[in-house]
C-alpha cells in the first residue's frame, strides 16, 4: 500500500479492521460492562479476611477473582485497542483512562489474597487440595506464591502497591500520547523533490525504500522530532525507572533486574549471558555492515541505509497472499493449527491491517480469554510486513492455545516465553520462502527481511538492554539522569556495535532509546534476543522432522504460565539457561551474511 496520502479509518474496509463488535457491540455496551465491574469487585472483597475458613471458601473467592478478571480483561482490550488504532480519538482516550482506573481498584481489591494464602501456609493448602478437587488446578500458583513469599508484604502494603498500578501506568500512557498522537513530523523529500508524509506508520516504509535522499530526510525528520522533546522524554523515562526502583525496594529485591526476572523464576545470569554473548559476536555485525556497504556502493554506511533494499525488485505481497504464505510455512505444525490461523486472519478479523492517520506505531498482539486474539499492525505489502504479521500471529496462536487449554489463572504467559512463539513463526516462514523460490531477487529480499529481523532482535534489543540496565543501575545508586546522559551513552553503545563501517550523527543515534516504548516494560527488550534463540532452535527440530518435536512445541504453547518458562522450554527441547542456543543462533546469522554476500556479488564483474 505505497502511497503519499495517509488514509483515515473511514478509508479502510471493515474486513481489514479488528473485530471490535465481537468484544462489545458498541461503546455503550462497553460502558455498561465497565460500570458493572465495581459490583464484581465487591464480590471479591466480601472474602477479605475469610480465606482461612476452609477450602470451599477459598475456591469461591478464587472463582470470584477469575470471573472479575475475565470481565475486566474484555473491558481493557476494547479500550486499549480502540485507543491504539485512533490515538487522537477523545472517546477512546476516556475509555482507556477509565479502564486504567478500574485496574487500580481491582488491584487493590485483590491485594488481600496472597498475604492471606501465605498465612494459611503451604502444608494446609496441600491438604485442602486433597479435600477440594477444584483447588488442584491452583497447585502451581500456590507453589509460585511460596517461592515469592519473602517478597510478599503485609496486606496493607500489598493494597497500597495494588492501588499504585493505575498511576504508575501514567508514564507509558504519556509516551504513547506524546509520540503517537501529538508528534507531527516534517515530510521527507525524495531525490526528485516529491514530499512524502512521515508518520509512525509510514517511516519504516520510506526507510526501506530505494531513494537515499528520501531515507535521509525521513530519518532526520523522525529523529529530530524526538530530539526536540528530549528533555520531556528523558524525564518521563526517568520517572518510569524510579517507579521500578521504588517497587523493587518495596518488595525487598536487591535490584530492579532481579525483581523483574524473579517474577518468572529466571536467573539473572540468563540476562548477563546474553549481553556477554552479544558482545562476543559483534564481529558478525561488523562483517554484515561491510557486505551491505559494498552492495549499496557507498563510501560510508549511514543508519538510514540499514534497511535500504539490496534486491533489484522488491516483491509486493498483498495481505491475503501473506496469509497464504504464512500458512504454507507453518504447514509442518499440522492442519488444525493452520486452519485456526487462516480463519482468524480471513474470517474472524483478528487483524487491524493497514496504517491510518492517528494509528499507533506499535504493532502487537492483544486479547483476553473470552475474546479473539487481536493484532494491530501497519501492513504495507512488503516482505517486512509479511514477517511482522507472522511474528504477531505467533503471539496470537500462543494466546489461542493457552486460553483454550488453561484456566484464567495461567492465561498470562511471560514475555520471555512470548518472544519464542513469535520468532518461531518467522523462522518457519522464512525457511519456507527460501526453499520455494529460485529467484535471486526474491531470495535476497527474504534474507534482507531476516537480517532486518535479526538487526532488531539481535542487535538493537541487546543494545537497548545494556542501556536499560545501566540507566537502572545509575538510578539505584542515586545518580541523576538527564537527556544528554542518556543520549551520550546510547551513542557510545551504537558506536561499539557499528564498528568502522558506519558513519553517524551521535545526537540523532543517541535519541534511539526514546523511540522504543518497550523500555516502559521493565527488562523486556533482552527477551527478544533470548526468544529468537529459542525459536530458531525449536524450528530446526521441527523442520528436520524430529519425532515428537511438533507435539513438544504445541505443549509449550498450551502451557501458558502453568509452568515456569524455562521449564516449559526445556520440555519443548531448548535450554536457555546456557549461552548455547544464543551462540548457535549467531552461527545462523553468520550463515545468512555469507549467503547474502554471495547473492549480491554474483552479478558483479570481477
Amino acid at each position: 500500500m505505497s502511497q503519499t496520502k495517509v488514509l483515515t479509518r473511514e478509508d479502510i474496509a471493515p474486513e481489514f479492521q479488528w473485530n471490535s463488535p465481537s468484544v462489545f457491540a458498541s461503546q455503550e455496551a462497553w460502558t455498561e460492562s465497565a460500570d458493572e465491574l465495581p459490583n464484581l469487585i465487591q464480590q471479591i472483597e466480601q472474602y477479605r479476611g475469610r480465606l482461612a475458613e476452609g477450602p470451599q471458601t477459598l475456591l469461591a473467592a478464587l472463582s470470584a477473582y477469575e470471573n472479575t478478571f475475565r470481565q475486566y480483561g474484555k473491558i481493557l482490550v476494547f479500550a486499549s485497542i480502540s485507543h491504539q488504532v485512533e490515538t487522537a480519538n477523545p472517546d477512546a482516550a476516556r475509555m482507556l483512562g477509565k479502564a486504567a482506573g478500574l485496574m487500580g481498584r481491582l488491584g487493590a481489591a485483590l491485594a488481600f489474597i496472597d498475604p492471606e494464602l501465605v498465612k494459611i501456609g503451604q502444608d494446609t493448602l496441600d491438604q485442602w487440595m486433597e479435600q477440594e478437587p477444584g483447588l488442584k488446578g491452583y497447585a502451581h500458583y500456590f507453589d509460585d506464591l511460596f517461592r515469592k513469599q519473602e517478597h510478599v508484604r503485609s496486606e496493607e502494603v500489598e493494597e497500597l502497591l495494588g492501588m499504585l498500578a493505575s498511576p504508575f501506568q501514567g508514564t507509558q500512557a504519556t509516551i504513547s500520547m506524546l509520540t503517537d498522537a501529538d508528534f507531527r513530523f516534517k515530510p521527507a523529500v525524495g531525490s526528485e523533490g516529491l514530499e512524502l508524509p512521515v508518520t509512525q506508520g509510514t517511516v519504516e516504509e520510506i526507510l526501506a525504500g530505494p531513494d537515499r535522499e528520501a531515507r535521509r530526510t525521513a530519518w532526520e525528520s523522525y529523529m529530530d522530532t524526538y530530539l526536540a522533546f528530549k528533555n520531556t522524554l528523558a524525564s518521563n523515562l526517568n520517572t518510569s525507572i524510579q517507579q521500578n526502583v521504588f517497587t523493587s525496594r518495596a518488595r525487598r529485591y536487591s535490584s530492579t533486574l532481579e525483581a523483574s526476572l524473579f517474577e518468572y523464576n529466571i536467573p539473572v545470569d540468563v540476562f548477563r549471558n546474553l549481553i556477554q554473548t552479544y558482545q562476543k559476536y559483534l564481529p558478525i555485525w561488523h562483517r554484515y555492515w561491510s557486505v551491505r556497504r559494498k552492495a549499496l556502493g557507498v563510501e560510508k554506511l549511514q543508519p538510514y541505509d540499514i534497511w535500504a533494499p539490496l534486491a533489484a525488485q522488491k516483491p509486493a505481497i498483498p495481505y491475503n497472499q501473506a496469509v497464504e504464505w504464512i500458512s504454507e510455512g507453518l504447514a509442518p505444525m499440522g492442519e488444525e493449527y493452520v486452519a485456526i490461523l487462516r480463519k482468524g486472519c480471513l474470517e474472524d478479523r483478528w487483524v487491524d491491517v493497514y496504517p491510518t492517520l492517528g494509528k499507533s506505531s506499535a504493532q502487537f498482539s492483544s486479547g483476553w480469554p473470552g475474546t479473539h486474539p487481536f493484532i494491530v499492525i501497519n501492513y504495507d505489502e512488503t516482505i517486512f510486513s509479511l514477517s511482522t504479521l507472522a511474528h504477531e500471529l505467533g503471539h496470537s496462536m500462543h494466546s489461542y492455545l493457552t486460553w483454550k487449554n488453561q484456566p484464567i489463572i495461567y492465561s498470562q504467559y511471560s514475555l520471555f516465553a512470548a518472544e519464542v512463539a513469535s520468532n518461531f513463526h518467522q523462522a518457519m516462514v522464512r525457511a519456507y520462502l527460501l526453499d520455494n523460490s529460485q529467484d535471486a531477487d526474491f531470495q535476497i529480499s527474504v534474507i534482507e527481511e531476516a537480517m532486518s529481523n535479526f538487526h532488531r532482535y539481535f542487535f538493537i534489543m541487546p543494545t537497548l538492554a545494556r542501556f536499560e540496565l545501566e540507566m537502572h543501575e545509575r538510578a539505584e545508586r542515586g545518580e541523576g539522569l538527564t537527556a544528554d546522559d542518556m543520549n551520550s551513552r546510547m551513542a557510545d553503545l551504537f558506536a561499539e556495535g557499528y564498528g568502522d563501517e558506519l558513519d553517524f550523527d551521535r545526537e540523532r543515534v543517541g535519541i534511539t532509546w526514546a523511540t522504543f516504548g518497550h523500555l516502559y516494560q521493565d527488562y523486556y527488550v533482552f527477551q527478544y534476543a533470548t526468544g529468537i534463540s529459542g525459536a530458531n532452535a525449536l524450528s530446526r527440530h521441527i523442520l528436520a522432522g524430529e519425532p515428537g518435536a511438533v507435539d513438544r512445541y504445541l505443549g509449550f504453547l498450551k502451557a501458558g504460565s502453568s509452568r515456569y518458562p524455562l521449564d516449559a522450554l526445556k520440555a519443548a527441547g531448548v535450554d536457555l539457561t546456557t549461552p548455547k542456543p544464543v551462540e548457535e543462533t549467531y552461527q545462523i546469522l553468520d550463515g545468512l551474511v555469507s549467503r547474502l554476500e554471495g547473492l549480491v556479488s554474483q552479478d558483479k564483474p570481477n
